[in-house]
């Protein structure tokens, strides 16, 4: 890209080059568009919330991406940075929440909330007035690690996995981020699935297996045509499975999150065996050895499924909390 190199776009503000088109690559697609700036308007408010100066591209071809992106990550360029510039209630803190997979497509969902600045005092006002006994929620923090070569993205450090009742602790590579800037968890919105290196999924994979397998019929078939692992038959006799085991992931800062048994065992009907089968959801990672750096793991989407996401920028932090995320829609209107 001419004069205006890619790291540029991410970690500055670029305004120190003239720029021509450039090229942008995300993991699942592609942009080739031109950088602009112009005055923001966000009807969120009376009146509109304005933000001068603000750079966008605009892009005039993409491959394999949707019509817009907005950018959250840690870039100077980022939605929520260039609103912290003249609006920092707003643009130091957001959090998404994430409706569970349906792979139903007849079901009607509400769409998952992305909500830009903090609404707690709307909830609790909420929760008086419809009711007392409204469980309180809790969120879990573990501060974020600043990476100095991939600085936009949100990293934490994951500690170990708890399978059952046996604690595995991550490597290294997983808790920390090195100078050179490998290492660490990115918290990712855009990956599906939950990626860890090859040597510690074997380790939390074997103990799942160890418990799992001494019940449930190994489905290799199944394996081959989904590309998940492993996957299970259920027993003719269950409605489900019985026996699948509690997985909690505790990351720096004495932070634990305890998964529900759909965000990382999905269960369903196999028509050719007609029998229910059961697989893991998360993914090998690669050898670490082979990889070339960079983070060490991702925390995919589908993990994230039922929990609020805070990304506390100002006290670089970032929270999870178990919600109905369909309700958040009626603490927002």
């Amino acid at each position: 890209m001419a004069k205006c190199p890619l790291e540029s776009i991410e970690i500055s503000d670029c305004k120190s080059f003239p720029c021509p088109p450039f090229y942008y690559a995300y993991g699942d697609g592609s942009f080739i568009g031109k950088l602009y700036e112009d005055t923001l308007s966000i009807p969120m408010s009376t009146p509109s919330l304005k933000l001068p100066n603000f750079t966008f591209g605009c892009a005039h071809a993409a491959l394999g991406e949707p019509i817009g992106v907005a950018g959250f990550g840690r870039g100077v360029l980022s939605l929520p940075a260039q609103l912290a510039t003249s609006s920092p209630e707003i643009g130091n803190y957001f959090s998404y929440c994430l409706i569970s997979h349906s792979f139903d497509m007849t079901r009607v969902r509400k769409p998952s909330p992305l909500i830009l600045g903090r609404y707690e005092n709307k909830e609790k006002q909420l929760r008086n007035e419809v009711s007392e006994s409204e469980d309180v929620v809790y969120y879990s923090y573990t501060p974020m690690l600043d990476n100095p070569k991939h600085s936009y993205f949100y990293c934490v450090g994951l500690e170990a996995v708890t399978v059952g009742k046996r604690r595995i602790p991550a490597p290294e590579s997983l808790r920390r981020v090195d100078r050179r800037g490998n290492g660490g968890m990115v918290v990712d919105s855009g990956t599906t699935f939950t990626m860890l290196p090859r040597k510690f999924y074997e380790s939390v994979v074997g103990e799942f297996d160890h418990r799992v397998g001494a019940v449930y019929r190994w489905a290799s078939s199944v394996e081959e045509r989904t590309g998940l692992s492993p996957c299970y038959y259920g027993n003719e006799e269950e409605k489900f499975f019985a026996s699948v085991p509690q997985l909690a992931l505790h990351f720096g800062g004495n932070s634990t999150v305890v998964m529900p048994r759909r965000n990382y065992f999905y269960e369903f009907f196999d028509g050719g065996a007609k029998r229910r089968v059961g697989c893991m959801m998360l993914m090998d990672g690669g050898d670490e050895e082979e990889s070339g750096g960079g983070p060490a793991g991702l925390l995919g989407n589908y993990q994230q499924q039922g929990f609020e996401v805070v990304y506390d920028l100002e006290a670089k932090r970032v929270g999870f909390a178990k919600r109905k995320c369909a309700s958040l829609w009626d603490i927002l209107k």
